[in-house]
């Protein structure tokens, strides 16, 4: 295996627009400066996944889970840092150079990859066996066209055929290297009583099934055989890399259109999707014939709140299905409800009506859930007051699953309406549904909590499920000495300002006797004082974090500084010319026109003065947020994102400074912050060890540590006078 090389990685980085990366998996909207939506890695109904594009990283401010454009990808896809890097170089269209790899890393490659490479190389064997072979053509092409898909939507969703060989796929995919373990764990294979391995779609028509990002885990396969004893239908068993219940069928394919039209259509099977999205209606997804899940809804929830499920006329198959509209309800989604013609079903519906026949049929038949399932559950009622007084429980019971009391409020108004019922009383019902279902959901979470106390799995709720299995949980580390705990505020403070501004001017250093200077950057200042108190930070992670931005400024500042600065001129240059030109042809008054150009000339000596400022202070935090070692970039990403509070005597001035203008006062104030807290550590060891010296009656140590506390004492009032009264120190 192979590893990519560091030039690569830093144009992919380069390259990286976090907005656009989110934008894949997360229907975002603008706020301000940033982009807000749901949370990908938790069931929340308020968005507080917010994304900066300046800062380059996104963040839950719920959860905590976030970083930058590679992190995000690795926590959402489970990918490792290079695979990560892969999938960001594909989305650029970005040439990989790699690297050979070291044992040490050969050995660290993991089965989730394993399994996404077999799973690759299954879906190009059943393409080119539908494409090439004679037996793919003749079975496999002919029953897609017989059903009427284009060769369009056969590339589009990577339709393939499987052939009747009983060991084809295994032979050749061993053939490549491929382990025969990982084929029977992707359920790609089967072993039989007997020991042998067997291909599971033999004889099948193939339909591949993607993740949100494009990566394939799994397989559905239909048989052409009129035999009643196979199985219509065969699927992937769930593995490492394939959760059924969070997978919706055609969601890459539509993810761009449910966004577009913030509308995602909902129907049932494979040809429903593909049918639907060949008449040109592309924002349709599928639950492969599974009952609606938890996971699924969640997925639709990263994109729109607008859900539209598409019914045949069978009433049976109807019934049975309503269930997943509470589940839509319960999510916060908006639930409109569309039943098609007797006899369709989406496939044959959109086979046998054009795009824009499809489309005014959709706008004219949907309805809200409330007229339908209640239309729905009253057939074949007649006039039994028990059957009726059921129904309408039943669509009570969907009102309360509403999360949003004015929603569920004008939902009440609308059912008393349309059934002839007291709005009170249904309000009172909604109100018993919902105090019932809580109480259910604390039994379930105190069961969860007995049984992990008595050492049990817990067996969670649905709810409680992730929409992505998260990364591995670390282990807890050993609780940090008392000294170390007292120090971590401080040491947080000051690694901030290095990460967030570590490369931006700070103040000019003496060079020489003579009085000779040089600009000093924030990292520069906090590493000279550091190195003259010979302080080390005490917190592993922010030491850590810290070294990281020393080699990043260290590293190659010089020479990316010098190629910015070249394409500043240049910009500057530019500037200039298009203000010169436009001054001249639309100046009124020549006589002004020095005046106009002097102004100009301000305006763009300011612009590119803060494009220098927005280079240096994003360079050191650029490089750590997608570092390659986990504690550099969860640490950075947590400093970036941290919201700086101005104290409320900044805040009573007309102009508010900002973090960035006060450097040259924050700084050094973090430093002797620092410097002040420990020398408070030094000053209670002293105490603590004239305790113990006062118990074994050493008179002679006692008056020695005595002397030592108070040079604390009178070092603290120095660092006490420079700080001033009004510095805003962490909370002790």
């Amino acid at each position: 295996m192979r590893r990519i090389d560091q030039a690569t990685v830093q144009k992919i980085l380069d390259a990286a627009d976090i907005v656009e990366v989110v934008s894949d998996f997360v229907h975002l909207k603008r706020r301000g400066t940033s982009y807000l939506g749901l949370c990908p890695f938790h069931n929340e109904r308020t968005p507080s996944f917010s994304v900066s594009k300046t800062k380059g990283i996104c963040k839950c401010f719920s959860c905590g889970k976030g970083g930058s454009a590679v992190n995000f990808i690795m926590e959402l896809e489970q990918m490792s840092y290079y695979d990560a890097l892969k999938y960001l170089a594909k989305k650029y269209h970005i040439e990989i150079e790699e690297h050979e790899m070291s044992a040490e890393e050969r050995e660290a490659a993991n089965k989730r990859e394993s399994l996404l490479a077999v799973n690759d190389f299954a879906l190009n064997f059943f393409e080119r066996t539908l494409q090439e072979s004679n037996e793919g053509r003749t079975i496999g092409l002919g029953y897609f066209r017989e059903r009427g898909i284009n060769e369009a939507m056969q590339k589009r969703f990577h339709l393939g055929f499987s052939p009747e060989g009983r060991t084809t796929l295994r032979d050749e995919a061993v053939s490549k290297g491929f382990k025969e373990e990982f084929l029977i764990e992707t359920g790609l294979c089967y072993r039989t009583d007997r020991g042998t391995v067997h291909d599971r779609f033999r004889g099948r028509v193939i339909f591949p099934v993607f993740t949100v990002s494009g990566k394939v885990v799994a397989f559905g396969g239909r048989t052409l055989r009129k035999d009643k004893d196979v199985a219509k239908y065969v699927n992937s068993p769930e593995s490492v890399i394939y959760r059924k219940s969070y997978e919706l069928y055609g969601l890459y394919q539509a993810k761009q259109a449910i966004v577009r039209k913030d509308k995602c259509i909902l129907v049932e099977g494979y040809m429903d999707v593909i049918s639907m999205h060949q008449s040109g209606v592309e924002n349709v997804v599928a639950s492969s014939g599974t009952s609606l899940t938890e996971g699924q809804i969640r997925l639709i929830h990263r994109f729109t709140e607008n859900v539209t499920v598409i019914y045949d006329s069978d009433p049976a198959g109807i019934k049975a299905s309503l269930r997943g509209i509470d589940m839509l309800l319960a999510e916060g989604l908006n639930v409109k409800v569309l039943l098609l013609p007797d006899g369709d079903d989406p496939d044959s519906f959109a086979q046998n009506h054009s795009s824009s026949e499809v489309e005014e049929y959709l706008a004219a038949n949907e309805t809200d859930f409330i007229a339908f399932k209640t239309r729905i559950l009253l057939e074949g009622s007649g006039n039994d007051p028990i059957e009726r007084s059921r129904v309408i429980q039943s669509v009570v019971r969907s009102i309360s699953m509403i999360p949003d009391d004015i929603t569920r409020t004008v939902y009440i108004g609308e059912c008393g309406r349309s059934l002839g019922i007291d709005e009170n009383v249904l309000r009172l019902q909604v109100a018993k549904y919902t105090a019932e279902r809580r109480e259910k959901e604390a039994r379930d979470a105190e069961r969860a909590r007995n049984r992990v106390a008595a050492g049990l799995p817990a067996e969670p709720a649905q709810d409680d499920v992730v929409l992505q299995p998260s990364a591995p949980v670390r282990q807890a580390e050993p609780a940090a000495k008392p000294m170390n705990k007292f120090l971590i505020p401080y040491e947080r403070d000051l690694v901030r300002y290095v990460v967030k501004y570590g490369m931006m001017y700070l103040c000019d250093c003496q060079i020489d006797e003579a009085g000779n200077t040089r600009p000093m950057s924030v990292i520069e200042y906090v590493d000279r004082e550091l190195n003259n108190d010979n302080i080390v930070l005490s917190d592993d992670a922010f030491r850590t974090v810290f070294e990281a931005s020393l080699r990043v400024a260290s590293d190659a500042w010089m020479d990316d500084w010098t190629r910015f600065s070249a394409e500043l001129e240049v910009k500057r240059a530019e500037m200039l010319r298009q203000g010169a030109e436009r001054i001249r042809t639309s100046a009124a008054d020549l006589s002004n026109l020095d005046a106009l150009e002097q102004k100009m000339s301000e305006d763009v000596a300011e612009e590119i003065a803060a494009m220098a400022d927005d280079f240096c202070q994003r360079y050191i935090s650029k490089h750590l947020v997608s570092a390659i070692d986990d504690v550099v970039r969860t640490v950075s990403t947590d400093l970036v994102a941290h919201k700086h509070q101005l104290s409320k005597i900044h805040t009573k001035y007309a102009k508010i400074a900002t973090e960035r203008e006060r450097l040259a006062e924050l700084v050094p104030h973090a430093v002797y912050n620092l410097k002040e807290a420990l020398v408070e550590c030094d000053i209670r060891n002293v105490i603590e060890n004239i305790r113990e010296a006062c118990k074994v009656n050493d008179i002679k140590r006692v008056e020695q540590l005595m002397l030592k506390q108070a040079e604390l004492n009178e070092i603290k009032k120095e660092l006490a006078r420079y700080l001033g009264e009004r510095v805003l120190s962490p909370k002790r």
